[in-house]
């Protein structure tokens, strides 16, 4: 596996190689101090499977770098790493396609889980975040593809304990397969709740659905 590590800080780069060797001895880690020269590597291999994409580039915008590289790469996955970790910049990162939002600070364990999480298919957020019920006054969030928030509360749009719980766990990115381990569900039950939730929060996937619960500022119960 092919791993493109796009940060102009050195140090930063350095403690990421050795986290994703300890994750997958074999990958080869290919790194980039700015977008151009990132831009340079990715069209020299076309086989690259994951971007850890630092959002404070000094020769681009992050964001416009992930948009970008969500057009032009669909097929790879971009995970951002940034100083920046307010609701309104995680959200708008996932709207722009990124599969996780690691903040800088995370300690090693919480980065390796992370990634883990990622390559395990799943959507990393960070928890404070999830904890969140609205951005700071500074702060100017995206609208998420739909405003669960003008429909009021889970109740009202008519999600069960069940459903709830589900949903709970999709926030911390588990799969189907983990989500029926933990409350000991057939899997095919769970996608019929996760069906259900999607179309109570009239989205189209995991991620539209993790972005528009993060808005709402539902309290969810605790994920196992």
């Amino acid at each position: 596996m092919k791993i493109l590590v796009v940060d102009d800080h050195a140090l930063i780069r350095e403690a990421l190689r050795g986290v994703l060797k300890e994750l997958r001895s074999d990958a080869v880690i290919l790194e980039s101090s700015d977008s151009r020269r990132a831009t340079q590597i990715i069209g020299d291999h076309a086989d690259i499977g994951l971007i850890l994409l630092d959002l404070n580039l000094p020769d681009a915008d992050g964001f416009s770098m992930l948009a970008e590289l969500r057009e032009r790469c669909p097929a790879t996955s971009v995970v951002v790493l940034s100083a920046q970790q307010d609701q309104g910049s995680v959200v708008k990162a996932l709207n722009l396609g990124a599969l996780g939002f690691i903040p800088k600070s995370a300690q090693r364990e919480v980065m390796l889980a992370a990634l883990e999480l990622v390559f395990a298919g799943g959507i990393y957020i960070p928890s404070e975040i999830l904890s969140r019920r609205e951005p700071g006054p500074s702060q100017t969030a995206p609208q998420p593809p739909a405003t669960v928030s003008s429909r009021g509360s889970p109740r009202d749009l008519g999600l069960t304990e069940r459903q709830l719980e589900v949903l709970a766990l999709m926030m911390r990115g588990k799969s189907n397969k983990a989500i029926s381990r933990v409350l000991d569900l057939a899997e095919p039950t769970v996608k019929n709740h996760i069906t259900a939730i999607l179309k109570a929060l009239k989205v189209t996937n995991r991620t539209e659905a993790v972005i528009a619960v993060i808005e709402s500022g539902w309290e969810l119960p605790p994920a196992s």
